[in-house]
């Protein structure tokens, strides 16, 4: 597996972090809306502010339901990878990297011992140049 295929669970929770982010958005842009006043000369640029936001925030669920049904599913993908590596500090390398998303010096503190981020990062990329 390449490191890109092991980093696509990461991009879906930026993804998804992202389009949440959007949803807050659009709902606080929603309640802040105010009643149109009626007796007012009309305007040909009005439109229905709160319908459009609903619109909007109706397909960001949708994404944001397909997306978290893609991350379960690398997830799912990602730890039978990782399960069917023999080496325990690779495997363990793997899962706090790509599962838990921490950075190589996270993992190098995780990992204790004599371990440093630049040879937690060598030896995940020997793993995968060598697989």
């Amino acid at each position: 597996m390449t490191n890109k295929e092991l980093s696509q669970l990461y991009h879906l929770n930026r993804e998804i972090t992202e389009q949440q982010r959007r949803l807050a958005e659009l709902e606080s842009l929603s309640t802040s809306c105010t009643s149109r006043i009626t007796g007012l000369p009309a305007s040909k640029n009005l439109a229905d502010k709160v319908a459009d936001y609903a619109i909007e925030m109706a397909e960001l669920r949708t994404l944001i339901d397909l997306n978290l049904k893609k991350c379960f599913y690398e997830l799912n993908r990602l730890t039978r990878y990782i399960n069917c590596v023999d080496d325990s500090l690779m495997r363990q390398i793997l899962s706090l990297r790509h599962i838990n998303g921490l950075s190589w010096v996270q993992i190098a503190f995780s990992l204790g011992g004599d371990n440093t981020a630049d040879g937690v990062r060598m030896a995940h990329k020997r793993f995968l140049e060598k697989n």
